[in-house]
């Protein structure tokens, strides 16, 4: 009898353990990182690629260059073309003094014959004439300022389509250069120094693996308790039963349930939606992509 009730307590006890480890946690998940395949924005040559797996880079660092040679060449050419059309632009003020002068002699001569008619030693025809004259010269002249006006906003017009052009080839050559668009590191390389690089081809996978994200699951009943911004307890399992713990932040609740993962398990093992969550959390170089993870709330 004594034995017996020994070996009761023994199953009694060794339940109770298994209930108070499936209480040690609220979410299980394993974690990823913010990952982003870099593809070239050029083609062309591509001259070197420093970007070995493992590799830490700082955000807007130069990793790579794509062949800028004709593009360069292009831009001298374009360059050539508004040197070209910005000598064709006419000088409106020269273009017109000759008429202009034209303009003020006639006006003289007319005051002069003017005031001759009024001394009675003039007749009224020649001032008429004088009118007349005037008025055909200011009408060349104005027809010249239109015409140099139009050839000029013509000219103008010109300039600013070359501009843009050049514009367009600056950007081509500054896209030449690969730039790490984050802080993080290298996760793989998919091309090599000497390859054809093509725009949209990938040329290497980085990731910020400094700023994890644990991607658990939560069922109904847990998701009242829970809202952007709690700070949460993250567990890394290690293996062999090390855990080491870390402070974590919610960042993110699904809106929609979703089926339970089959590799993940929930505070309610008949739970068979969960909805997801994602946690931040600051790396200090122990987790790796993948690894798996415990929460508690």
């Amino acid at each position: 009898m004594k034995t017996l009730n020994m070996i009761l307590m023994a199953t009694i006890a060794t339940l109770l353990s298994a209930c108070n480890s499936e209480k040690e946690y609220d979410a299980t998940g394993t974690f990823e990182a913010t990952e982003i395949i870099v593809s070239s924005e050029a083609s062309g040559k591509l001259f070197y690629l420093n970007a070995e797996e493992g590799t830490r880079l700082s955000q807007g660092t130069e990793v790579g260059l794509v062949d800028t040679v004709q593009l360069y060449l292009k831009k001298l050419q374009l360059q050539a073309s508004m040197k070209s059309v910005d000598k064709q632009r006419p000088d409106i003020r020269k273009q017109i003094a000759a008429i202009q002068e034209q303009i003020a002699t006639a006006k003289r001569e007319r005051a002069r014959v003017e005031n001759l008619l009024k001394a009675n030693a003039a007749n009224q025809k020649q001032l008429d004439d004088w009118d007349s004259q005037l008025t055909v010269l200011q009408r060349q002249l104005d027809a010249q300022i239109s015409s140099l006006q139009n050839s000029t906003a013509s000219l103008n017009e010109q300039s600013s389509s070359v501009a843009i052009q050049v514009a367009q080839v600056e950007d081509q050559l500054q896209k030449c250069h690969i730039l790490a668009p984050i802080n993080g590191t290298i996760l793989a390389k998919y091309a090599e120094p000497g390859e054809l690089a093509s725009v949209g081809k990938p040329l290497f996978k980085i990731a910020d693996i400094e700023n994890m994200y644990l991607r658990a699951y939560i069922t109904s009943s847990q998701l009242a308790t829970i809202k952007l911004n709690d700070p949460v307890k993250v567990f890394v399992d290690f293996g062999n039963g090390e855990k080491k713990e870390y402070n974590g932040t919610v960042t993110w609740i699904a809106d929609e349930a979703e089926f339970t993962p089959k590799t993940i398990l929930t505070n309610d093992e008949r739970a068979n939606q969960v909805y997801a969550v994602k946690i931040a959390v600051r790396n200090d170089g122990t987790i790796k992509i993948g690894m798996y993870g415990e929460v508690k709330f």
